[in-house]
């Protein structure tokens, strides 16, 4: 049974030469996270207390939040509590409504394409503005991301060059960095100054101060809400940490482990709207107090989206974000997909070599490659599972399980050295695709132990 991420790799990787790009790519931004972590001696002390830190906050949600919504409204702020995406979208656009609206800029929040706001608030007359520099890209291509902390990763410079001379009218030809920057950042000028509200994301949410902390590399979220009168925050009930001790450590850690920068360039705190302005914020559910009651999975929530386990895993660095059926790709959207609908988003869990690289440079220690495991169990009560690889199991088990077969299997390997190709690769055999078996050696280590030849 071929899947929908299979097929979407195969896709991908016919282009080799962009397979080969976006793995060293993001091999690249590994290595940097690699280098930064080795710089601090209390590294992995840190994740340690990360990961103690988000499992206190969620367990302790109910205590956090409403502190946290408490003192936001002290601060000045109005607080809007969503259970689901449809609240939200339509608190979001009450709020617009509110203030006759018909412009928001919008800095960057997975939030937000969780809840699909850009296509409700499109369809509803209000013209939605992406100010992050590659989800500006995208937009205008009519895309999503493909990587959540790199949205438009997988372009390349010239890609982009085509598209501003189509959208922007820049020079014809030019793909310059430099170049292309500029000219977006004179187009956005115009949308920050004619846009009615801003919205922005959190990164994190403190609870005993009611701040809301916003990191970004550009300056673009700051530059929205300097300007606009109105500032709606999207914010998932997970990102709530207790204070600013708490704090610290994640702001450590976080682009360490996302771009290997030892911090993003504008780390920003809103605590109170500007004189004359409003700010409210979207405390979001949408199925995370479901996910609090799932033993098995609850440490998702403890996810900052630094996106580090995207740059490390070999299947999403060599088959794109766009071979994931869910809006986040690579190991916790893997995760984070099956929790939202197991029936809808099981092809994802395949995309997994279980080699455990993402558990190791998770930053709060998150056990993403033991939770895919765990839903590969369920495929087969889910109706999901392969049957040819069910087939195989089963045959291996048998083989297994019986040691004088398993003994004559192993002396008639060799037969397969001499077996013509033709019959081993062929359209039967999809591990065949990209790999190739070993040499079985003419005599087996046990075998050799019981002559006496190996003690």
């Amino acid at each position: 049974m071929s899947t929908q991420h299979a097929k979407a790799a195969e896709r991908f990787i016919r282009n080799k030469a962009q397979e080969e790009w976006h793995n060293e790519t993001l091999r690249l931004v590994r290595e940097k996270r690699d280098r930064q972590a080795l710089l601090l001696p209390c590294w992995e002390q840190l994740r340690q207390l990360a990961s103690q830190i988000k499992m206190h906050t969620i367990t302790h949600l109910d205590k956090y939040i409403e502190q946290f919504a408490n003192q936001a409204e002290a601060n000045g702020a109005i607080v809007h509590w969503a259970k689901d995406a449809r609240e939200h979208n339509d608190i979001i656009y009450a709020i617009l409504g509110e203030h006759q609206v018909k412009k928001l800029v919008k800095s960057k929040s997975m939030l937000t394409e969780e809840c699909h706001l850009n296509p409700y608030l499109i369809s509803r007359g209000i013209e939605v503005v992406e100010s992050d520099l590659g989800e500006r890209i995208l937009q205008l291509m009519d895309k999503p991301p493909s990587h959540i902390v790199m949205p438009a990763i997988h372009i390349k410079r010239q890609e982009v060059g085509k598209l501003f001379e189509e959208k922007l009218h820049t020079e014809k030809g030019n793909s310059d960095p430099g170049y292309l920057t500029h000219a977006a950042r004179l187009h956005l000028r115009n949308e920050f100054l004619t846009a009615g509200a801003a919205l922005t994301g959190a990164n994190f949410g403190v609870a005993a101060t009611g701040d809301v902390v916003v990191c970004t590399n550009e300056g673009n979220a700051d530059m929205g809400t300097s300007f606009a009168k109105l500032h709606i925050v999207s914010m998932g009930i997970e990102k709530v940490t207790p204070h600013y001790q708490a704090l610290s450590v994640f702001v450590r850690l976080l682009a360490r482990s996302a771009t290997g920068q030892p911090a993003t360039t504008y780390t920003s705190h809103y605590r109170k709207p500007r004189k004359g302005c409003q700010m409210h914020i979207v405390l979001v559910d949408n199925g995370r107090s479901d996910i609090l009651g799932d033993a098995d999975h609850i440490q998702t929530l403890k996810c900052i989206r630094c996106a580090a386990c995207m740059n490390t895993c070999p299947v999403y660095r060599r088959s794109g974000g766009y071979a994931y059926t869910y809006f986040i790709p690579g190991p916790i959207g893997i995760n984070l997909g099956m929790l939202k609908s197991p029936g809808e988003y099981y092809d994802n869990v395949s995309a997994c070599s279980l080699c455990y690289s993402c558990n190791n440079v998770c930053p709060a220690k998150i056990d993403l490659a033991d939770q895919i495991y765990k839903w590969r169990q369920q495929l087969y009560s889910l109706g999901k599972a392969d049957r040819t690889k069910k087939l195989l199991s089963g045959g291996l088990r048998y083989i297994f399980t019986r040691p004088a077969l398993y003994g004559a299997a192993l002396r008639l390997a060799p037969i397969i050295n001499k077996t013509p190709r033709f019959l081993i690769y062929n359209n039967l055999n999809a591990w065949g695709k990209g790999r190739e078996l070993p040499a079985f050696a003419k005599e087996s280590f046990t075998r050799m132990q019981e002559k006496g030849k190996i003690t």
